[in-house]
Protein backbone atom coordinates (compact mmCIF):
# COMPACT_ATOMS: atom_id res chain seq x y z
CA UNK A 1 0.00 0.00 0.00
CA UNK A 2 1.25 3.49 -0.87
CA UNK A 3 -0.16 6.98 -0.58
CA UNK A 4 -0.95 7.58 -4.24
CA UNK A 5 -1.56 11.25 -3.49
CA UNK A 6 -1.05 13.03 -0.17
CA UNK A 7 -3.38 15.92 -0.93
CA UNK A 8 -5.67 15.88 2.11
CA UNK A 9 -9.37 15.89 1.28
CA UNK A 10 -12.00 16.80 3.83
CA UNK A 11 -14.35 14.41 2.04
CA UNK A 12 -12.58 12.44 -0.69
CA UNK A 13 -15.06 10.58 -2.92
CA UNK A 14 -15.94 9.51 -6.44
CA UNK A 15 -12.74 7.68 -7.41
CA UNK A 16 -12.74 6.91 -11.15
CA UNK A 17 -9.96 5.35 -13.24
CA UNK A 18 -10.01 6.70 -16.80
CA UNK A 19 -8.83 3.81 -19.00
CA UNK A 20 -7.91 5.99 -22.00
CA UNK A 21 -6.00 8.64 -20.09
CA UNK A 22 -4.54 6.22 -17.52
CA UNK A 23 -5.42 8.72 -14.81
CA UNK A 24 -7.34 8.58 -11.55
CA UNK A 25 -10.01 11.22 -10.96
CA UNK A 26 -11.54 11.95 -7.56
CA UNK A 27 -13.39 14.69 -5.69
CA UNK A 28 -13.02 16.55 -2.45
CA UNK A 29 -16.76 17.13 -2.06
CA UNK A 30 -16.87 19.80 0.62
CA UNK A 31 -13.58 21.28 -0.60
CA UNK A 32 -15.20 21.81 -4.03
CA UNK A 33 -12.30 20.28 -5.94
CA UNK A 34 -11.78 17.70 -8.68
CA UNK A 35 -8.34 16.09 -8.61
CA UNK A 36 -6.65 13.91 -11.23
CA UNK A 37 -3.33 12.17 -11.40
CA UNK A 38 -1.51 9.71 -13.63
CA UNK A 39 2.24 9.33 -13.68
CA UNK A 40 2.87 13.05 -13.29
CA UNK A 41 1.88 15.71 -10.77
CA UNK A 42 -1.63 16.11 -9.46
CA UNK A 43 -3.94 18.51 -11.30
CA UNK A 44 -6.62 20.29 -9.26
CA UNK A 45 -9.78 21.83 -10.70
CA UNK A 46 -11.54 24.24 -8.35
CA UNK A 47 -15.31 23.92 -8.75
CA UNK A 48 -18.15 26.41 -8.26
CA UNK A 49 -20.18 24.05 -6.08
CA UNK A 50 -19.91 20.63 -4.46
CA UNK A 51 -19.35 17.72 -6.86
CA UNK A 52 -19.14 14.06 -5.91
CA UNK A 53 -19.06 11.52 -8.75
CA UNK A 54 -18.14 11.11 -12.41
CA UNK A 55 -18.15 8.85 -15.45
CA UNK A 56 -15.88 9.13 -18.46
CA UNK A 57 -17.43 10.04 -21.83
CA UNK A 58 -14.31 10.01 -24.00
CA UNK A 59 -10.67 10.99 -23.70
CA UNK A 60 -11.49 14.65 -23.16
CA UNK A 61 -14.83 14.75 -21.34
CA UNK A 62 -16.49 13.57 -18.15
CA UNK A 63 -20.03 13.35 -16.91
CA UNK A 64 -19.95 14.91 -13.42
CA UNK A 65 -22.58 15.13 -10.69
CA UNK A 66 -22.94 18.23 -8.55
CA UNK A 67 -25.29 19.44 -5.85
CA UNK A 68 -27.56 20.97 -8.51
CA UNK A 69 -27.19 18.87 -11.66
CA UNK A 70 -25.44 16.54 -14.04
CA UNK A 71 -22.89 18.16 -16.32
CA UNK A 72 -20.65 17.48 -19.29
CA UNK A 73 -17.17 18.66 -18.28
CA UNK A 74 -14.15 19.36 -20.49
CA UNK A 75 -11.27 17.75 -18.61
CA UNK A 76 -8.49 20.12 -19.62
CA UNK A 77 -10.40 23.37 -19.05
CA UNK A 78 -12.95 22.37 -16.40
CA UNK A 79 -15.71 23.97 -18.50
CA UNK A 80 -19.14 22.53 -17.62
CA UNK A 81 -22.27 22.24 -19.78
CA UNK A 82 -25.49 21.44 -17.94
CA UNK A 83 -27.25 18.25 -18.99
CA UNK A 84 -30.09 18.11 -16.46
CA UNK A 85 -30.97 19.39 -13.00
CA UNK A 86 -30.56 17.19 -9.94
CA UNK A 87 -32.73 18.39 -7.05
CA UNK A 88 -31.67 21.90 -8.03
CA UNK A 89 -34.79 23.25 -6.31
CA UNK A 90 -33.77 21.71 -2.98
CA UNK A 91 -30.98 23.62 -1.20
CA UNK A 92 -30.83 21.04 1.59
CA UNK A 93 -29.36 18.25 -0.56
CA UNK A 94 -26.25 17.53 -2.62
CA UNK A 95 -25.07 14.65 -4.77
CA UNK A 96 -23.06 11.79 -3.28
CA UNK A 97 -21.94 8.45 -4.73
CA UNK A 98 -22.57 7.57 -8.37
CA UNK A 99 -21.30 5.28 -11.12
CA UNK A 100 -21.94 4.55 -14.80
CA UNK A 101 -23.66 1.24 -15.52
CA UNK A 102 -23.00 -1.14 -18.44
CA UNK A 103 -26.39 -0.41 -20.04
CA UNK A 104 -25.57 3.24 -20.75
CA UNK A 105 -27.01 4.77 -17.57
CA UNK A 106 -25.58 6.63 -14.59
CA UNK A 107 -26.83 5.97 -11.07
CA UNK A 108 -26.47 8.91 -8.70
CA UNK A 109 -27.48 9.42 -5.09
CA UNK A 110 -28.45 12.57 -3.23
CA UNK A 111 -28.32 13.24 0.50
CA UNK A 112 -28.82 16.03 3.00
CA UNK A 113 -25.83 18.33 3.34
CA UNK A 114 -25.96 17.60 7.07
CA UNK A 115 -26.89 13.94 6.48
CA UNK A 116 -30.52 14.57 7.45
CA UNK A 117 -32.37 11.28 7.84
CA UNK A 118 -34.25 10.23 4.72
CA UNK A 119 -33.51 13.48 2.86
CA UNK A 120 -31.89 11.81 -0.15
CA UNK A 121 -32.75 9.57 -3.05
CA UNK A 122 -31.21 7.42 -5.77
CA UNK A 123 -31.71 8.27 -9.45
CA UNK A 124 -30.74 6.80 -12.80
CA UNK A 125 -29.91 9.03 -15.76
CA UNK A 126 -30.21 7.20 -19.09
CA UNK A 127 -31.01 8.30 -22.65
CA UNK A 128 -31.63 11.86 -21.47
CA UNK A 129 -34.12 10.82 -18.77
CA UNK A 130 -33.52 11.25 -15.03
CA UNK A 131 -35.76 8.86 -13.10
CA UNK A 132 -35.96 8.60 -9.32
CA UNK A 133 -35.57 4.98 -8.30
CA UNK A 134 -35.65 5.14 -4.49
CA UNK A 135 -36.67 7.84 -2.02
CA UNK A 136 -36.04 8.33 1.71
CA UNK A 137 -32.35 7.42 1.45
CA UNK A 138 -30.08 8.98 4.07
CA UNK A 139 -26.53 8.37 2.73
CA UNK A 140 -26.55 6.66 -0.70
CA UNK A 141 -23.39 4.78 -1.59
CA UNK A 142 -21.94 1.65 -3.23
CA UNK A 143 -23.62 1.93 -6.63
CA UNK A 144 -22.10 -0.84 -8.80
CA UNK A 145 -23.22 -3.67 -11.09
CA UNK A 146 -22.46 -7.34 -11.56
CA UNK A 147 -20.48 -8.42 -14.61
CA UNK A 148 -23.30 -10.64 -15.86
CA UNK A 149 -25.63 -7.62 -15.98
CA UNK A 150 -28.16 -9.35 -13.77
CA UNK A 151 -28.25 -6.94 -10.87
CA UNK A 152 -27.20 -3.64 -9.37
CA UNK A 153 -25.99 -2.90 -5.86
CA UNK A 154 -26.34 0.12 -3.60
CA UNK A 155 -26.07 0.95 0.09
CA UNK A 156 -27.55 3.33 2.60
CA UNK A 157 -24.59 3.96 4.88
CA UNK A 158 -26.78 5.37 7.65
CA UNK A 159 -28.84 2.17 7.71
CA UNK A 160 -25.71 0.03 7.48
CA UNK A 161 -27.14 -2.09 4.66
CA UNK A 162 -25.94 -3.15 1.22
CA UNK A 163 -28.76 -3.98 -1.20
CA UNK A 164 -29.01 -5.97 -4.41
CA UNK A 165 -31.74 -5.43 -7.00
CA UNK A 166 -32.43 -7.31 -10.24
CA UNK A 167 -32.41 -5.23 -13.40
CA UNK A 168 -34.04 -5.65 -16.81
CA UNK A 169 -32.38 -5.71 -20.22
CA UNK A 170 -32.29 -1.89 -20.30
CA UNK A 171 -30.72 -1.59 -16.86
CA UNK A 172 -33.81 -0.44 -14.93
CA UNK A 173 -34.61 -2.10 -11.60
CA UNK A 174 -36.89 -5.11 -11.90
CA UNK A 175 -38.39 -5.93 -8.52
CA UNK A 176 -37.73 -4.74 -5.01
CA UNK A 177 -34.21 -4.40 -3.57
CA UNK A 178 -33.14 -7.15 -1.19
CA UNK A 179 -30.70 -6.63 1.69
CA UNK A 180 -27.51 -8.52 0.84
CA UNK A 181 -25.41 -7.57 3.87
CA UNK A 182 -26.46 -6.01 7.16
CA UNK A 183 -23.17 -4.31 7.99
CA UNK A 184 -24.72 -2.74 11.09
CA UNK A 185 -24.79 -6.17 12.73
CA UNK A 186 -21.01 -6.21 12.38
CA UNK A 187 -20.62 -2.64 13.65
CA UNK A 188 -19.57 -1.48 10.18
CA UNK A 189 -20.60 1.31 7.82
CA UNK A 190 -20.52 0.54 4.07
CA UNK A 191 -19.40 3.40 1.84
CA UNK A 192 -18.41 3.22 -1.85
CA UNK A 193 -18.02 -0.09 -3.68
CA UNK A 194 -16.85 -1.62 -6.94
CA UNK A 195 -17.39 -5.06 -8.47
CA UNK A 196 -14.25 -7.10 -9.17
CA UNK A 197 -13.58 -9.38 -12.14
CA UNK A 198 -14.40 -12.49 -10.08
CA UNK A 199 -17.77 -11.11 -9.02
CA UNK A 200 -16.83 -10.08 -5.50
CA UNK A 201 -17.41 -6.55 -4.28
CA UNK A 202 -14.74 -4.33 -2.75
CA UNK A 203 -16.58 -2.18 -0.20
CA UNK A 204 -15.01 0.79 1.58
CA UNK A 205 -15.70 0.94 5.31
CA UNK A 206 -16.27 4.36 6.83
CA UNK A 207 -14.79 4.41 10.33
CA UNK A 208 -12.98 1.05 10.05
CA UNK A 209 -9.73 1.87 8.15
CA UNK A 210 -10.34 -0.80 5.52
CA UNK A 211 -11.86 -2.10 2.33
CA UNK A 212 -13.67 -5.42 2.76
CA UNK A 213 -14.20 -8.04 0.06
CA UNK A 214 -17.77 -9.35 -0.14
CA UNK A 215 -18.86 -12.50 -1.98
CA UNK A 216 -21.93 -12.28 -4.26
CA UNK A 217 -23.88 -14.23 -1.64
CA UNK A 218 -23.12 -11.57 0.97
CA UNK A 219 -20.35 -13.38 2.84
CA UNK A 220 -17.76 -10.98 4.23
CA UNK A 221 -14.19 -11.90 3.31
CA UNK A 222 -10.72 -10.43 3.68
CA UNK A 223 -10.10 -6.86 4.70
CA UNK A 224 -7.49 -4.60 3.11
CA UNK A 225 -6.23 -2.22 5.78
CA UNK A 226 -5.57 1.46 5.07
CA UNK A 227 -3.98 4.13 7.31
CA UNK A 228 -7.10 6.32 7.39
CA UNK A 229 -10.19 5.77 9.55
CA UNK A 230 -12.76 7.00 7.03
CA UNK A 231 -12.25 5.03 3.81
CA UNK A 232 -14.75 6.24 1.21
CA UNK A 233 -14.58 5.07 -2.41
CA UNK A 234 -12.59 2.34 -4.21
CA UNK A 235 -11.70 2.19 -7.91
CA UNK A 236 -9.79 -0.44 -9.85
CA UNK A 237 -7.16 0.82 -12.26
CA UNK A 238 -3.65 0.56 -13.59
CA UNK A 239 -2.57 -1.10 -16.82
CA UNK A 240 -4.15 -4.46 -15.90
CA UNK A 241 -6.75 -3.22 -13.38
CA UNK A 242 -4.99 -4.86 -10.45
CA UNK A 243 -4.35 -1.63 -8.55
CA UNK A 244 -6.97 -0.75 -5.95
CA UNK A 245 -7.25 3.00 -5.49
CA UNK A 246 -9.21 4.39 -2.57
CA UNK A 247 -10.14 7.83 -1.31
CA UNK A 248 -10.57 8.83 2.32
CA UNK A 249 -11.83 11.70 4.46
CA UNK A 250 -11.08 13.76 7.55
CA UNK A 251 -14.70 14.73 8.15
CA UNK A 252 -15.67 14.51 11.82
CA UNK A 253 -12.13 13.85 13.05
CA UNK A 254 -10.85 15.93 15.96
CA UNK A 255 -7.25 17.07 16.48
CA UNK A 256 -6.23 13.92 18.36
CA UNK A 257 -7.69 11.65 15.67
CA UNK A 258 -5.94 13.62 12.93
CA UNK A 259 -2.66 13.43 14.79
CA UNK A 260 -3.01 9.65 15.13
CA UNK A 261 -3.79 9.25 11.41
CA UNK A 262 -1.74 11.86 9.48
CA UNK A 263 -2.70 10.31 6.12
CA UNK A 264 -6.43 10.63 6.75
CA UNK A 265 -7.91 12.35 3.73
CA UNK A 266 -5.19 11.08 1.35
CA UNK A 267 -5.77 8.81 -1.64
CA UNK A 268 -4.18 5.34 -1.64
CA UNK A 269 -3.01 2.72 -4.14
CA UNK A 270 -2.74 -1.00 -3.35
CA UNK A 271 -0.79 -2.96 -5.94
CA UNK A 272 -1.56 -6.62 -6.64
CA UNK A 273 -5.16 -6.41 -5.50
CA UNK A 274 -7.78 -8.81 -6.90
CA UNK A 275 -8.27 -7.86 -10.53
CA UNK A 276 -10.96 -5.37 -11.41
CA UNK A 277 -12.82 -4.30 -14.52
CA UNK A 278 -12.70 -1.14 -16.65
CA UNK A 279 -15.48 1.35 -16.05
CA UNK A 280 -17.83 1.69 -19.04
CA UNK A 281 -17.98 4.95 -20.95
CA UNK A 282 -21.11 7.03 -20.56
CA UNK A 283 -22.91 7.57 -23.90
CA UNK A 284 -23.78 11.25 -23.93
CA UNK A 285 -27.46 11.72 -24.89
CA UNK A 286 -28.32 13.79 -27.93
CA UNK A 287 -30.81 16.63 -28.01
CA UNK A 288 -29.01 19.38 -26.11
CA UNK A 289 -29.10 20.47 -22.47
CA UNK A 290 -32.01 20.95 -20.12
Amino acid sequence: MTAFDTTICALGEGALWHPLRQELFWFDITGKRLLRKGNGPTTVHHLPEMHSAAAWIDENRLLVASETGLWEMEIDTGTRTRLIGLEDDNPITRSNDGRCDPWGGFWIGTMGKSAEEGAGAIYRYAHGELRRLYALISIPNAMCYDQGRGCAYFADTAAGKLYRVSVDAMGWPDGEPQALVDFAKHGLNPDGAVVLADGRLAVALWGASAVVLVDPDGTLGDRIALPAPHVTCPAMGGADFSTLYCTSATEGMDADALSAAPLAGATFAIEGAPKGLPEPAFPLPTGGTR
